[in-house]
């Protein structure tokens, strides 16, 4: 975890996806691992979580910065996932 100049929390991540979708009519599996990132009080909650654990996230996408438009996940809600 850092923080910023302000001393606020953040921790950075990467969230691993897979699942098994229709397109086309044809089933494919899909897979992929996205960045994203928690500010704040949910960063606290996420540099506690153990490396690998299931969740739940929702957030919304934007730049990495203005000079790089690599996309990362900013986490709004993180919910554990038990027994999958």
């Amino acid at each position: 975890m850092r923080r910023t100049p302000a001393g606020i929390p953040v921790v950075s991540c990467v969230l691993a996806h897979e699942s098994r979708q229709i397109e086309a009519g044809v089933e494919r599996d899909v897979k992929l691992e996205l960045p994203a990132m928690a500010i704040g009080e949910l960063a606290q909650t996420l540099s506690a979580a153990a490396p690998g654990a299931k969740v739940s996230v929702t957030g919304f996408m934007a730049a990495k910065s203005a000079r790089s438009r690599s996309p990362v996940l900013h986490l709004n809600i993180i919910e554990f996932m038990e027994g999958i």
